[in-house]
C-alpha cells in the first residue's frame, strides 16, 4: 500500500547480444528504458554515438499490423459464433504462442487475401446498390416504347422530364401553345407527386419550350449511358443485379468461412505489436560499431532477475539508488482490499515522488460514502450481484477490473446502508430501518454527513502534516496544521460541549483562542514586513473554505435522499392503476423500467459525487500528483496474454 521502490539501472553490452537481451528483457517485464535525447544533445557523448533504430523495419511492421487488424476487424463482422459480453485476453503459454506463429507467412498470406476478398464485397455492394438506383430511376419509364436515348429526330427535339403532379397539364400546353411554340406533351406515369412525361416540339423551339415548361417547375431527366428502352434496360439490370448478389453471397460465405480461422490472425497481430514495440525501442538506446548503451528504472525488489538476465549476456551494468527528491518513474503496490480503489487514484494522477500512495487511505471514506449516497439494499445487493458474476465470467484486466472489483466493495456498502436506513428498492417491502429514515428525519442524516466530512478532512490535514514533517518541516505543520487542528476541534467544543459541562465548552473556547492567536502570528512568518502582520489576517480568513469544505459533504444526504424518493415515486405510480391482471402486470412492468433506471443514474452520480469530494476535498489537502506512472518495456498484447512458463 505505498510507492514501490525503484532502482536505476545503466547497462553496456555487445551488439550481438542486443537482440537477445531485448527479447528477454520485454519478457520479464520490470525495467522501463529512458529516452536519451539530452544526451544526444550533449556533445561529449554525441561525439561517441549515435542513437540505435530501424526505421524501416519498425515501418514494415506497423504496414503488417494494419494489414492484419483490418482483416480481423472483417472476420469480426462475419463470425457466425457466438460472441462473448466483453472480450478479454485469453491466457496463452509462451511455448503455444510460438507454436501458433511457427507460420507467419502463411498468416499474412491469409490476411491479405481476406482484405481482397472483403474489398470484392464492397465494390459489390456498390455494383448493387448502383443497380438498384437504376432501376428505380429506369420504372417510371417502363411504359415509354422509345429509346431512351433518342433526344430528337431530323425536325423535332425529345425532351424527358417530371412535373409537379399540381401543375396542370392541359393548362400547361395552352400555355405552349399561345406562346406559338407548339410542344405537345404525352404523360409517361405518375405517382402521388410526380408526373413523368415526353414533351417534343421543334428543334428551333427547344430552349423556348424548356423555359416556359421549367416556370412550371419542370425537370429534365437525363438518361446517360443508357440505350433501348426501359423495359429493355430494366431487363438487363434484373439479370445484373441477380448475378451481383449471386456473386456478393458467395463471397460473403467464403469470408463467414475464413472467420472461423481468426484466432490465427489475432496470435499473429500480438506478435507483431512485439515486434514493433522492440524496434520502437531502439530509438531509446545509444550505440557504437560494436557496443550499445541504455538506461532507465527497474522494480527493485526484481534486482536478482534483472542481475542474471544481464549477466547471462556479459553485460557491464550499474545499479544505484535514486537521490532524494530525484524524479522517477512511479508505481503502486495495494493490497486486495485497497486495489480496486486505485481506480481513483489514477483517474485523477498519478502521486510525484514527494507524494504519498492516496488510495489506501481514500478508500475507507469512498466506500462509506458510495453507500451512503445509494443507501439502498436492494440495489446494493444487484451492484454487488452484478459486479461478481462479471468477476467470475470474465477474465477482466487493468482499470476495468478495478473499477468492477470496487463497485462490488460499493454494493456491499449500499447494502449495509439500505438495512440502516430501511430502504429495499425503497418502500416496497416497508421494511423498517435499523437505525433511521433519512426521507423522515433528514437533518439527522445532514449532521452525520457533516461529521463524518469533517473526519475526511482531517485525514487529509494530518496526511500533510506526515508529509512536512518527513521533509523536515515540522515548524510548518505545528504552525499549518495542529494549530487549525487547535481552533477548529476548540471551536466545536465550544458550541457543544456546554451539554456536557460548562469545563468541556471553557476547554473547547481556550483551544479556539490559542488557535487564532497561533495562526495569527505564525501565518506571515515567511513573508516580510507589514506582510508578517497581514498574513496571518489572510490565513486566519482561510476558516471559511475549512466551512465551504465541510459544507460539501451535504451532498451525501442530498444523494441519498434522490435515491430513496425516486424509488417511492417509483413505487407510487406502480400502483396507481390498482388490482387485478393489468394492474399487477402494469406494476411489474413500471417497477422493472423504474428502478432499472433509478439504479443506473443513481449509480452514476454516485460514482461521480464520491469521485469528487476525494478529488477537490480530501487531495486538496496534501496531494500534487503530476507523478509519471511506471511504463515498463513488456510485451503489451491486445487479444492473448502470454503467461510466463516455470523453468
Amino acid at each position: 500500500m505505498a510507492i514501490v521502490d525503484m532502482s536505476k539501472l545503466s547497462v553496456i553490452g555487445l551488439n550481438d547480444n542486443k537482440p537477445d537481451i531485448l527479447r528477454d528483457l520485454m519478457a520479464l517485464g520490470v525495467c522501463e528504458i529512458n529516452s536519451q535525447d539530452e544526451k544526444l544533445l550533449d556533445s561529449q557523448w554525441a561525439a561517441l554515438i549515435k542513437r540505435d533504430s530501424d526505421s524501416n523495419a519498425g515501418l514494415n511492421a506497423d504496414v503488417k499490423i494494419s494489414e492484419v487488424s483490418s482483416a480481423i476487424e472483417v472476420l469480426d463482422k462475419y463470425f457466425t459464433g457466438k460472441k462473448p459480453f466483453i472480450k478479454c485476453r485469453k491466457p496463452v503459454s509462451e511455448s503455444e504462442f510460438e507454436e501458433k506463429n511457427s507460420a507467419p507467412d502463411e498468416t499474412e498470406k491469409f490476411a491479405i487475401a481476406v482484405n481482397e476478398k472483403y474489398k470484392k464485397v464492397l465494390y459489390l455492394k456498390s455494383e448493387e446498390n448502383n443497380l438498384i438506383t437504376e432501376l428505380s430511376e429506369l420504372k417510371p419509364w417502363l411504359d415509354y416504347e422509345f429509346p431512351l436515348e433518342m433526344k430528337e429526330t431530323k425536325y423535332a427535339a425529345v425532351i424527358h422530364g417530371t412535373i409537379p403532379e399540381t401543375v396542370s397539364l392541359s393548362e400547361l400546353e395552352a400555355k405552349l401553345q399561345a406562346e406559338g411554340n407548339g410542344g405537345v406533351i404525352s404523360v409517361v406515369s405518375k405517382d402521388d407527386k410526380t408526373v413523368y412525361a415526353v414533351c417534343v416540339c421543334l428543334k428551333e423551339d427547344k430552349d423556348d419550350i424548356l423555359t416556359i415548361l421549367r416556370q412550371e417547375g419542370f425537370n429534365p431527366v437525363s438518361f446517360a449511358d443508357i440505350s433501348g428502352t426501359a423495359k429493355a434496360n430494366t431487363a438487363l439490370c434484373s439479370e445484373k443485379l441477380e448475378g451481383v448478389k449471386k456473386e456478393l453471397l458467395s463471397e460473403e460465405d467464403g469470408l463467414r468461412d475464413m472467420s472461423q480461422n481468426v484466432g490465427s490472425l489475432e496470435f499473429y497481430y500480438d506478435d507483431l505489436i512485439i515486434e514493433r514495440d522492440r524496434y520502437r525501442i531502439l530509438s531509446n538506446i545509444l550505440r557504437t560499431d560494436k557496443t550499445f548503451y541504455f538506461d532507465g528504472w527497474f522494480v527493485k525488489s526484481c534486482e536478482a532477475e534483472v542481475k542474471a538476465l544481464l549477466d547471462k549476456y556479459g553485460c557491464y551494468y550499474e545499479i544505484t539508488m535514486p537521490e532524494k527528491g530525484e524524479s522517477m518513474p512511479i508505481l503502486l503496490k495495494q493490497n486486495s482490499i485497497t486495489e480496486p480503489f486505485q481506480a481513483i487514484t489514477d483517474l485523477y494522477s498519478t502521486p510525484s515522488v514527494n507524494d504519498v500512495d492516496p488510495t489506501p487511505f481514500l478508500a475507507p471514506f469512498y466506500f462509506i460514502f458510495f453507500g451512503l449516497m445509494l443507501s439502498d439494499a436492494a440495489y446494493g445487493l444487484i451492484l454487488t450481484a452484478g459486479s461478481f458474476m462479471l468477476l467470475k465470467m470474465f477474465r477482466l484486466e487493468g482499470m476495468m477490473k478495478r473499477l468492477v472489483k470496487m463497485f462490488m466493495f460499493c454494493g456491499i456498502s449500499t447494502f449495509f446502508w439500505g438495512v440502516m436506513f430501511g430502504g429495499w428498492f425503497g418502500d416496497m417491502f416497508g421494511i423498517s430501518p435499523a437505525w433511521f429514515n433519512p426521507v423522515q428525519e433528514p437533518m439527522t442524516l445532514l449532521v452525520f454527513s457533516l461529521i463524518l466530512g469533517a473526519i475526511h478532512l482531517f485525514v487529509g490535514m494530518g496526511l500533510k502534516a506526515y508529509l512536512l514533517i518527513r521533509n523536515g518541516q515540522a515548524l510548518d505543520a505545528v504552525c499549518d496544521i495542529f494549530l487549525w487542528y487547535l481552533l477548529l476541534i476548540g471551536i466545536v467544543v465550544f458550541a457543544l460541549g456546554g451539554s456536557i459541562s460548562p469545563a468541556v465548552s471553557e476547554i473547547g473556547k481556550w483551544m479556539t483562542i490559542v488557535g487564532v492567536v497561533g495562526i495569527l502570528i505564525t501565518g506571515g512568518r515567511h513573508k516580510k514586513g507589514i506582510g508578517k502582520v497581514t498574513g496571518g489576517l489572510g490565513s486566519l480568513y482561510g476558516i471559511t473554505s475549512y466551512l465551504s469544505d465541510v459544507l460539501s459533504y451535504s451532498r451525501l444526504l442530498a444523494l441519498g435522499l434522490a435515491t430513496g424518493v425516486v424509488s417511492q415515486v417509483i413505487n407510487t405510480l406502480g400502483k396507481m392503476v390498482g388490482g387485478g391482471f393489468i394492474g399487477v402486470i402494469v406494476m411489474v412492468v413500471v417497477f422493472i423500467i423504474g428502478h432499472t433506471f433509478n439504479l443506473a443514474i443513481n449509480t452514476l452520480g454516485t460514482f461521480v459525487h464520491s469521485s469528487r469530494l476525494q478529488y477537490v476535498e480530501f487531495f486538496g489537502k496534501f496531494f500534487d500528483g503530476g507523478g509519471t506512472a511506471f511504463n515498463p518495456f513488456n510485451r503489451r498484447t491486445k487479444y492473448v496474454e502470454i503467461v510466463k512458463e516455470e523453468k
